[in-house]
């Protein structure tokens, strides 16, 4: 008796069919960005733009709310900003009114003030004291940063409205001058050194830290090489200085029983967290390790930039990037 075996080409061919449909399937799947549950997407298969926040450690854009929520566990937010770009401005306070809305109490580090401006600075902030030429001669502006005030008011008026405290980050620019100009042994005999207290600070010079200020310095500015011996050791006496006011104010908070919750904002030049070199890892160092710190890099961002921001991400220059748009004027410009 004959079999009917016109079923078989057809049950041959499943395999083929079912492996079709995995493939097809695997593409639905690839071609879809990555979503979490909280809305966060993968940056690798989207065109970037401004406003995105871009976590470096796994290429993911986040979502504002989401981002805060991660901030707020931390001990110390830097945030580095392209100077003068007043959308940087914007996106500090947008954290900062954040953490206020949630309870948080921050302290701001600003890289602008220098330490001989902290008493001018406090009065500033406790009272409503009008800004008048008089205040920025006691706080030191002209001789520690210039430009116009103005850039930079809006985070202080903030801290004012709020009743935040506001620290002077950076040591004295007189300080700043001399090791350029002597170099750091000879400038350690000044006797602003000792007054200032930081002559029996250890100013490390990190062999990862030099490697990437130096190349900076090469490609950036011209001079000798004495020259750019010296500008180096500025840097780390800058980076330095910045590192003991945090840590300063860290440990001030960790004795303070306040049952509210503390965290500081430290807002610099961009340059001053890259890689998490120059003030973190000093801040690190200065307590052991014990601080729970992430870095933002605050970043002027067109579509021709895209190969920079990807560079970036690769050599993770923070572990936050926050592309912004590019400012009115003074766009930051990389050095070749």
């Amino acid at each position: 008796m004959s079999r009917d075996l016109t079923w078989l080409p057809a049950l041959r061919a499943w395999p083929i069919i079912i492996l079709m449909l995995f493939m097809s399937l695997l593409v639905c799947v690839n071609g879809a960005p990555a979503e979490s549950d909280t809305g966060s997407q993968t940056a690798l298969n989207e065109t970037w733009q401004a406003w995105q926040i871009l976590e470096t450690r796994t290429g993911r854009t986040l979502l504002f709310e989401e981002w805060l929520k991660i901030l707020e566990q931390y001990d110390i937010i830097y945030l580095g900003e392209e100077h003068h770009n007043s959308f940087h401005i914007q996106a500090a306070l947008k954290i900062l009114e954040q953490l206020v809305a949630d309870g948080l109490e921050p302290t701001i580090g600003l890289e602008m003030f220098g330490w001989d401006g902290q008493a001018a600075l406090d009065d500033y902030v406790s009272t409503n004291r009008p800004v008048t030429n008089e205040f920025l001669e006691q706080v030191r502006w002209k001789q520690n940063w210039g430009g116009a005030f103005e850039d930079y008011a809006p985070l202080v008026t903030f801290a004012r409205d709020h009743h935040l405290s506001v620290r002077a980050m950076n040591p004295p620019k007189p300080l700043i001058r001399r090791v350029v100009q002597l170099g750091l042994e000879h400038a350690k005999g000044d006797p602003e050194w000792a007054a200032w207290g930081i002559l029996q600070d250890e100013i490390l010079d990190d062999p990862v830290y030099r490697e990437r200020i130096m190349d900076q310095l090469q490609r950036c500015h011209g001079g000798t090489e004495d020259h750019f011996r010296t500008m180096y050791e500025a840097s780390m006496v800058r980076d330095e200085g910045m590192a003991k006011t945090l840590v300063t104010r860290q440990k001030e908070l960790r004795r303070d029983p306040s049952e509210s919750r503390r965290i500081i904002v430290s807002y610099t030049g961009g340059g001053h967290l890259q890689y998490n070199l120059p003030v973190p890892k000093r801040v690190a160092r200065r307590l052991g390790g014990d601080i729970r710190q992430t870095t933002v890099y605050m970043m002027s961002f067109e579509t021709n930039k895209a190969d920079t921001v990807r560079a970036h991400m690769e050599d993770p220059i923070a572990d936050y990037i926050w592309l912004t748009p590019i400012g009115r004027s003074n766009p930051a410009k990389p050095c070749r």
